[in-house]
């Protein structure tokens, strides 16, 4: 199968990023379940969430369900395996110079998704994306031959790139997309009303070259829930207690202002999320945080998931999609990951300066990086 409609992740549920209440052990697995007995049938995973945890807990949830019946994506990249964690930044990319030169790239994706492979105990992903890469990994042959190699091998049907963990790359995927494009099947960006931009600004180059997208963060950390409000306790390691003091308020506003929609169409507000997405060019896909939050009185995690399970065919108009945009227009709001103007210094995991190359993909896509990818503003 390839990447469907609705999708879920094994980031959400909280036992390997911290968003919530981490769930227990079988909770999680049940609710993977869930989401299958519901109707969704797209399920991603990364190696490197627990060090292979979270494959193992996914291929335990799957087991005995037809394996024609749902899609398996996986995602490598960080090397956990040889690699030393590096405090809260996590563990290095697998084409950091330290580990390895270029001609062992083919080899380490080729391990990396078996071993992944055995712990969701599939025989192959019908997606497998490269997560999180350096600069490297978006320019790199190396990289690419390789990830080709793993498709060769029949441990993977299709091929895509999962840039992150935070929001930006711009230049970066509109790179990787010119050059490699024809190996590339999908690519999975953070959009939501709340945030078009930046992920807003690659779509025209996947039409181009024919890259589905597929958008998560979907819920904009838990505000499409419904369940997120001003004064909402965070825990100590929520991933969202660090965003800028206001964003519940600032964002939860804008959400009032998108509600008439939503009851235009008898949708939730999450369902709405996931229905702008899916009107964006090129976008085939929504896969949401699913978040448990703390409390008695919290939005069971169940409930979300069945929202998005039910969200019915919508059309949204042109008018409505673009009065969303107006609202959650937040360009400039934030400093961006990847290739920067102002990066000093080498080049780090996550953020890198803008090459001369880059600066010519940036003029060919009318992209002014001065203006267009500079944080100009307070998160609002």
């Amino acid at each position: 199968m390839d990447i469907t409609r609705t999708a879920y992740g094994t980031w959400s549920g909280g036992r390997f990023m911290h968003f919530g209440e981490p769930l227990a052990e079988d909770r999680f697995i049940a609710v993977i379940r869930r989401a299958y007995e519901r109707g969704v049938r797209t399920f991603m995973t990364a190696d490197v969430y627990g060090n292979g945890a979270a494959d193992e807990l996914l291929g335990r949830a799957l087991e005995g369900l037809p394996r024609k019946s749902y899609c398996l994506v996986g995602a490598v990249g960080h090397d956990f395996y040889t690699g030393k964690r590096d405090g809260s930044k996590g563990f290095p990319r697998f084409t950091h110079p330290a580990l390895r030169p270029p001609g062992e790239y083919a080899g380490y994706l080729r391990m990396a998704a078996e071993k992944s492979l055995q712990r969701c105990r599939a025989e192959r992903f019908d997606v497998l994306l490269l997560h999180n890469p350096d600069s490297v990994g978006y320019s790199s042959d190396a990289v690419w031959k390789g990830m080709e190699a793993v498709r060769e091998a029949g441990l993977a049907e299709r091929l895509g790139i999962a840039p992150g963990p935070a929001n930006g790359f711009t230049l970066d995927i509109l790179l990787c997309f010119e050059r490699f494009a024809p190996l590339m099947d999908w690519a999975m960006i953070i959009l939501n009303p709340l945030e078009p931009w930046p992920g807003g600004l690659c779509l025209p180059a996947a039409v181009k070259h024919e890259v589905k997208i597929i958008t998560r963060v979907v819920d904009h950390g838990g505000l499409f829930h419904d369940d997120v409000k001003p004064g909402h306790p965070f825990g100590e390691r929520d991933h969202r207690a660090f965003r800028p003091a206001g964003w519940v308020e600032a964002g939860g506003g804008k959400i009032e202002r998108m509600r008439p929609v939503a009851r235009r169409h008898k949708l939730t507000m999450l369902q709405l999320a996931c229905a702008w997405n899916l009107s964006q060019p090129a976008v085939q896909s929504v896969i949401p945080t699913f978040i448990q939050e703390g409390g008695a009185d919290a939005k069971p995690i169940e409930a979300k998931l069945d929202e998005m399970a039910a969200m019915p065919e919508v059309n949204l108009t042109t008018d409505e999609c673009q009065a969303i945009h107006f609202i959650g227009d937040n360009k400039g709001c934030m400093a961006l990951k990847g290739a920067i103007r102002l990066h000093p210094g080498a080049p780090e995991a996550d953020r890198w300066g803008i090459t001369p190359e880059l600066d010519a993909v940036a003029k060919r896509w009318r992209i002014d990086p001065d203006r267009d990818l500079v944080c100009t503003h307070a998160a609002g």
